[in-house]
């Protein structure tokens, strides 16, 4: 291809501009460097030279607005049943502040009126009616009168919650035939420039009232026929930067939102969805419904003006469209050159793992190392790059205030890249783990059976705000021969991306970037759950809801683990010294890990002799804070837990007191997960009867549970830790992402009833 450069503001005045704005500076990239293809559009790259925070790369322009029109619709301002829906118009009111409070002008088209007129003049015509009146056939209210009485009404209702909010609003009706009059359309911007200046939030609404329409669903004016083109003709008229039509729905659908089979449209790209999407009925109670929302987005779009279609119900969603959040539908001119017109499908993503990793097999052992060895040097390489999107990811994690739980598993500091980059190493230097004979069978004279290792196919993983996840599962992937599909966590968004082209920038051509796909919504995860026939395991690791859901929702088999609540049980004859070591690095060393201790559990003879007080004060010394059992709250004087099963993931833990060895054993085979459990004792025999009867995935003998993990078990990495009974269990390495298949080999050998066939079965060595 052309060697060229792009550079993507040529007019310096746009430029100075831009840099005015506050914005960064723009770059010029070099082809050499970072060529344009398919994979790579113009709006990436111009995503990439911008501080653009959790924004996504298709929702950039948010970054320039600031006049907004909001549409509001009949079907969000009212309910079911015909009256207002109080809550979400305070909602809609309450956004509208913060956002005129933060500098922006927004502007309201709200619906409604004839709905609520129509409500309250019913209302007054049944109190008004007689018994007879009332057993006589109940006309429809006029239209237009409806529109009369609604328009104070829910003018009157916009204002006194305005009011409430220290906000004042106007309002202002206007005719399809007003537009027509370039001297209207002038005095109009002029009163709305004004209003905006005094900080007034200006209400428009179509008179219908006195509306000269005879056909009011049909655009015999050709301007508008509905508050939705009216919101569009405004936002021509107005010079909007951003159009919000919010629906009752969470945006344009490729069929009826109500048809399971129907996909919530991100992009809407006229070449690709104008014939694709079937439309569901209009709007229950106004005119217009999603067709009339696509036409007038369609239509302003057009004209240069970003729109965004999605749900008024949410209480929050025009401040998330504002933050840039990939939520509702966008309507943009450019956007056919965001994103490919044949967009790639779950089904073909998968497919072409499948193909990678039957690629991948073919290689010789040496091979896939040196492809080990290579990513374990670009980590290196790359370290700066990765820690600098890390530490975007980690900043707005702190700014919206999540959990320090997650922002430390979050996190990826420079040892940690390190060691990530050695772990990958260590996994090219292991044993071929494909195509291993596991045993070898003479079933007759010359007719030889063999079993052997083989990979499972195509894994799909999905998996918590850890993005050291990522590179450990790819290598695992890579070394056993398998596809994969990766879902992260949105708030490791950039740090994933980095990463994963960092991993697949060093997959030599004849086995392709497609081995490793990295899955960038959570709407395609449903489509993917479907696909039982291309990808053979899910792996999720995250919370108990994700994994419960995810095993509901499809065919495929899954394996994994959703909670860590690790026990550590110190018998009477624990050596205490050694006790509060194990304890204290079990709880402490890494809080947030899930094989983290979660509760102590301690022999009641410890709470006699001061046992039980120097590991409470070790633990407190290290800012553990305690909660306790029944037995232990009141002797220890610490708040009582109402659940022992709870993961902290944090510097918490519960302690209780047990009577023995056998209340410990029940204790955490009942309140437990299954995952990974220790006790500290010097009775060999208890020690024994603990390792054997306690139902967990990883039973320990004075040793701590964080040793549960499969680096220090010298599995190189892990995909995750297992605490289920069938396949793999405790922490899954190459091993786990292995099955098996027989190979017969004869001379000639058939059935034919079993005429003839001496069946020896003798065992034969294994040979490589």
């Amino acid at each position: 291809m052309n060697r060229t450069s792009y550079q993507f503001l040529t007019s310096e005045q746009k430029k100075m501009e831009h840099l005015q704005n506050g914005h960064k500076p723009f770059v010029t990239i070099k082809a050499p460097e970072l060529p344009l293809t398919n994979g790579i559009t113009l709006l990436n790259l111009l995503a990439e030279t911008q501080d653009l925070g959790n924004i996504d790369p298709s929702r950039v322009f948010v970054t320039k607005v600031k006049r907004l029109i909001v549409k509001v619709g009949t079907a969000v301002v009212t309910r079911s049943d015909g009256r207002l829906a109080l809550g979400r118009i305070g909602a809609l009111c309450e956004q509208l502040k913060e956002l005129s409070t933060q500098g922006y002008e927004v502007i309201l088209v709200t619906s409604g009126a004839v709905g609520l007129g129509k409500q309250r003049l019913r209302y007054r015509k049944l109190a008004n009616s007689s018994f007879s009146d009332l057993q006589k056939p109940q006309g429809e209210l006029d239209g237009k009168a409806c529109a009369a009485v609604g328009q104070s009404s829910l003018m009157a209702l916009y204002d006194t919650m305005f009011s409430q909010l220290d906000v004042t609003s106007s309002q202002l009706l206007v005719n399809d035939g007003f537009f027509r009059d370039a001297g209207f359309r002038k005095q109009l911007s002029d009163t709305v420039n004004s209003l905006l200046d005094l900080r007034v939030i200006p209400i428009f609404n179509e008179n219908d009232a006195v509306s000269t329409r005879k056909a009011p669903y049909e655009d015999s004016s050709g301007i508008f026929w509905d508050n939705d083109s009216l919101a569009g003709l405004l936002a021509l008229e107005l010079k909007a930067d951003l159009l919000v039509l919010l629906s009752d729905v969470e945006g344009l659908y490729s069929g009826p939102p109500s048809d399971p089979n129907s996909k919530l449209i991100h992009t809407y790209i006229k070449e690709k969805h104008q014939g694709e999407i079937t439309f569901g009925d209009k709007s229950r109670l106004g005119r217009g419904g999603m067709t009339a929302k696509v036409n007038a987005a369609v239509c302003a779009a057009h004209a240069g003006i970003p729109v965004i279609i999605t749900s008024g119900y949410a209480t929050n969603n025009i401040i998330r469209v504002l933050q840039g959040e990939k939520i509702g539908t966008v309507f943009h001119k450019d956007a056919h050159l965001w994103v490919n017109i044949k967009e790639v499908s779950a089904r073909e993503m998968a497919v072409a793992a499948r193909e990678g990793s039957r690629r991948l097999q073919v290689l010789k052992s040496e091979e896939r190392s040196k492809i080990l060895l290579a990513i374990a040097d670009a980590l290196e390489k790359n370290e700066s790059k990765i820690r600098l999107e890390n530490e975007a990811d980690v900043a707005d994690a702190v700014a919206a205030g999540y959990e320090k739980s997650l922002v430390s598993r979050l996190t990826l500091k420079q040892e940690k890249i390190y060691s990530l980059a050695k772990s990958v190493r260590v996994l090219a230097d292991m044993e071929e783990p494909i195509g291993q004979i596991l045993k070898r069978t003479e079933l007759a004279d010359k007719l030889i059976l063999e079993k052997i290792s083989c990979p499972l196919g195509v894994l799909l993983v999905i998996f918590e705000s850890r993005p050291d996840a990522l590179v450990q599962i790819a290598a695992l992937a890579i070394r056993s021969g398998n596809g994969l599909l990766l879902k992260g966590g949105k708030e490791a968004r950039r740090s994933n991306s980095i990463l994963h082209k960092v991993i697949t920038s060093v997959m030599p051509d004849t086995i392709g970037d497609k081995l490793i796909g990295l899955v960038t919504s959570r709407d395609e995860i449903p489509d993917l759950l479907k696909l039982d026939d291309v990808i053979d395991l899910v792996v999720p690791r995250g919370s108990n809801k994700l994994v419960s859901q995810i095993k509901e929702s499809t065919k495929i088999p899954v394996l994994g683990h959703s909670d860590g609540i690790c026990h550590v049980y110190v018998d009477k004859s624990a050596n205490i010294d050694m006790a509060k070591h194990i304890v204290r690095d079990a709880k402490t060393d890494y809080p947030a890990a899930c094989n983290a201790m979660e509760t102590l559990l301690v022999h009641k003879d410890l709470s006699n002799n001061g046992g039980l007080n120097e590991l409470v004060l070790e633990l407190q010394r290290e800012g553990v804070k305690l909660n306790g059992g029944p037995r232990a709250t009141g002797l220890l004087n610490i708040a009582e837990r109402d659940s022992f099963h709870h993961e902290y993931s944090s510097l918490a833990c519960t302690v209780e007191i047990v009577e023995d060895v056998f209340a410990a054993i029940d204790h955490i085979n009942r309140h437990g997960s299954a995952h990974t459990d220790c006790i500290v004792t010097e009775d060999c025999e208890v020690a024994e009867t603990f390792l054997r009867q306690v139902d967990s995935a990883a039973v320990f003998h004075n040793a701590s549970t964080r040793f549960c993990d499969g680096a220090r078990f010298g599995l190189g990495a892990e995909v995750g830790i297992s605490t289920s009974r069938i396949h793999a269990r405790g922490p899954v390495g190459v091993e786990g992402l292995l099955t098996n298949r027989w190979i017969l080999r004869g001379c000639g050998h058939v059935v034919d009833g079993d005429q003839g066939v001496n069946y020896t079965y003798k065992e034969l060595p294994l040979k490589t």
